[in-house]
C-alpha cells in the first residue's frame, strides 16, 4: 500500500473512520482510508442526458419519471447552465433582409400574457436576437437597439402597429407571405419547449426560467446543427 500524498510505503493501521480501516503515512503523516466511498451526485452523462430530453419537448416532471432524477435537480441544472449561457450562440451574420415576430406565452399563470419578440435573418435559420416582456413599443425598444445596428434594406413583419414608431416605412415590409422564416423559428421554439406548446399544462414560472430555457435550446440547435453539418462534410468527403 501506498499513501496517496506522498507515494511512501511507511504506512500504519490508525484505528477506523465510519467504520473503514484509516491508515497514517509515517512520511508524511497524512491520514487516508484504503477504500473511499464512490463520489456523491450525477455523472456528466446524466446531468446531460437530462438536459438534452428537455429542450426536445419534455417537461420537468416527464423527465422525472423517466430518468428518476428529481425534477428540481434538473431546474437546477438549467438555472446553472442558463445564467452562464449568452442569449444567442456567437455568430458573424448580419442580415441583409430581417424579420421580426412576437411570440404570445404565460408567466406565472395562464392568465398573464407576456411576449417572446424574435429577429432573424430572412435567408437563414437561427434566431439572432429575442427579449421578452409585453407587446408594447417599451419592450420592443430593447429589440431594435440590436437589430437596428444591422442597417438591414428591409424589415419584415406583420404589421403590429408597434413597428411603425422604430422602422422608416421605406424600410417596412408588411406581408405575412414574407414571414416564414422567422415564424418557421417560433414554430420551432415551440415544438422543442414544452413551456411554449399551446396546448400544455407546461408554462413558466418566473422570466428568467424562461430566459434560461430559451438560451439553452438556441445553444442546443447551434451545436446540433454544427455536428450534423461537420458530419456530412466527413461522409461526402470520403472517397
Amino acid at each position: 500500500m501506498q499513501c496517496p500524498y506522498c507515494d511512501s510505503t511507511e504506512i500504519r493501521k490508525n484505528g477506523k473512520r465510519r467504520g473503514k480501516q484509516n491508515h497514517i503515512c509515517v512520511n508524511c503523516g497524512r491520514q487516508f482510508i484504503d477504500v473511499y466511498s464512490p463520489p456523491k451526485g450525477y455523472s456528466d452523462e446524466i446531468k446531460q442526458e437530462c438536459l438534452r430530453l428537455y429542450v426536445n419537448g419534455m417537461g420537468f416532471r416527464a423527465i422525472e419519471r423517466d430518468k428518476g432524477v428529481h425534477h428540481t435537480t434538473v431546474i437546477y441544472w438549467l438555472k446553472q447552465i442558463g445564467s452562464q449561457l449568452p442569449d444567442v450562440p456567437p455568430s458573424n451574420d448580419v442580415p441583409e433582409v430581417g424579420e421580426l415576430d412576437e411570440l404570445e406565452t404565460f408567466i406565472g399563470s395562464k392568465k398573464t400574457k407576456f411576449w417572446l419578440w424574435t429577429a432573424v435573418n430572412h435567408f437563414q435559420e437561427g434566431i439572432l436576437a429575442w427579449v421578452i416582456g409585453d407587446r408594447s413599443s417599451e419592450t420592443f425598444k430593447f429589440l431594435w437597439d440590436i437589430v437596428s445596428c444591422w442597417q438591414c434594406y428591409f424589415y419584415v413583419t406583420d404589421g403590429w402597429k408597434v413597428y411603425p414608431c422604430f422602422i422608416d416605412p421605406g424600410d417596412h415590409i408588411v406581408s405575412k407571405t414574407y414571414m416564414t422564416r422567422v415564424e418557421g423559428e417560433n414554430t420551432r421554439l415551440r415544438h422543442y419547449l414544452a413551456r411554449l406548446h399551446r396546448k400544455t399544462l407546461c408554462y413558466s414560472k418566473s422570466v428568467d426560467m424562461l430566459k434560461h430555457s430559451i438560451r439553452l435550446l438556441l445553444h442546443y440547435l447551434s451545436i446540433e446543427k454544427y455536428q450534423y453539418l461537420h458530419n456530412s462534410s466527413r461522409i461526402y468527403a470520403t472517397p
